[in-house]
């Protein structure tokens, strides 16, 4: 069953946040009005998922200039998230809200909760300003994400969104030609 289309639910979570004086919580209320990233990991202290957050933070500033904020989401609490940035070189490097749903809240609404684990699939969730699911992707265990393309598929996302009649061609970059469909096109790429 596709995610794409489906509006974000009502939800609330702890987070820790680099620089924020204390705890505090997100919900949908925060997510609307803005594009979002919900990218959701295994677990804190692990192997491959510092190294994806690291590079999402990388990349970070280029997020922001777009508009959309990035939330990782792991089923640790936000103590363990406050823990992790502080003892990990790579996690210490992110300024995104890190959530906790450690009741398996959004696991379970966007259905990425691993059966009689406790923990969420490697998975990305791009919500448009209405906190509707634009695109989504999810990986194996193994399989580290790449922030570079989650920004270039962000960009295609926003720019079809703000274009509705336009199309953006595999390995699509901004600035670059779109497609117009038509019945004069059909057949002819």
């Amino acid at each position: 069953m596709s995610h794409i289309n489906r509006t974000i639910k009502p939800f609330e979570l702890n987070a820790f946040r680099y620089g924020a004086e204390d705890f505090y919580t997100v919900s949908e209320k925060d997510v609307m009005g803005k594009w979002s990233v919900f990218f959701f990991y295994p677990a804190d202290f692990t192997f491959v998922c510092p190294t994806e957050l690291e590079d999402l933070a990388s990349n970070y500033d280029h997020f922001l200039k777009l508009g959309v904020e990035i939330y990782s989401v792991s089923t640790d609490s936000h103590w363990t998230h406050k823990a992790w940035h502080e003892k990990s070189e790579a996690v210490g490097t992110v300024r995104f809200p890190m959530l906790s749903d450690d009741q398996f809240k959004l696991s379970k609404q966007f259905k990425v909760l691993r059966p009689n684990e406790g923990r969420s699939e490697r998975a990305t969730f791009v919500l448009d300003p209405k906190g509707t699911v634009q695109a989504y992707e999810v990986t194996s265990e193994g399989m580290g994400r790449d922030a570079d393309e989650l920004l270039r598929k962000v960009k295609a996302a926003i720019h079809v969104y703000e274009n509705p009649d336009e199309r953006c061609p595999a390995k699509w970059r901004e600035g670059e030609e779109t497609l117009v469909p038509t019945l004069d096109l059909t057949g002819k790429i």
